[in-house]
């Protein structure tokens, strides 16, 4: 069984969220009709970026748009910055992103036609502080939109924070150069999308 955690519900089913969020579910409906799909064989499982780390591709079942646009000369006149932190206790890092509704004026916002829903298994919620309920092996830290069932790197930001540790609000696993590299090409034309 899979459960969402409090910590991707706070994020993903606020349409203020910086990134894909979930207009039209709540969380347990979410959560609910994930479980679902993956009894019904529906879904592509992938390993993450660590073994308590893995990935569930679905075909989009939401109202959910793509929570990320590329930065060109169109929308490069549109993206923000600033230093910002994902929970209360976290250290603010710096972000770009744009706003959903001036990105939606420059350009036609892509069609979601994928979830990659990022989970981590209970041992490592639970060194993170983070109980599931009896039954539950893995909790849902992340829904990303995708435009391929495949993952996407992860922001070169978040590796940071990762590699600073659990005090920190990241997970402990040591930063990679390659995988680091990689983050940077990719997101360097790329910026997350917050907003109604």
């Amino acid at each position: 069984m899979i459960v969402m955690t409090a910590f991707a519900a706070r994020r993903h089913f606020d349409p203020l969220f910086a990134g894909t969020t979930i207009p039209d579910m709540t969380p347990d409906e979410f959560t609910l009709a994930l479980n679902y799909k993956v009894s019904m064989g529906k879904s592509q499982e992938a390993p993450g970026y660590a073994p308590f780390c893995k990935h569930l591709f679905v075909e989009n079942f939401t109202e959910a748009e793509m929570g990320v646009a590329p930065i060109t000369d169109t929308t490069r006149p549109l993206l923000k910055v600033g230093y910002k932190a994902r929970r209360p206790g976290e250290l603010p890092v710096l972000e770009t992103w744009f706003d959903r509704e001036e990105i939606r004026c420059r350009l036609l916002m892509a069609d979601c036609p994928w979830l990659d829903v990022v989970l981590y298994s209970r041992d490592q919620l639970a060194l993170e502080d983070v109980e599931l309920p009896e039954g539950a092996e893995w909790g849902i830290v992340a829904i990303l939109s995708a435009p391929t069932p495949e993952e996407a790197p992860m922001k070169p930001i978040t590796m940071m924070r990762n590699a600073l540790g659990k005090d920190q609000g990241g997970s402990g696993v040591p930063l990679d150069a390659d995988a680091y590299a990689r983050a940077v090409a990719y997101w360097s034309n790329r910026a997350t999308v917050e907003g109604v």
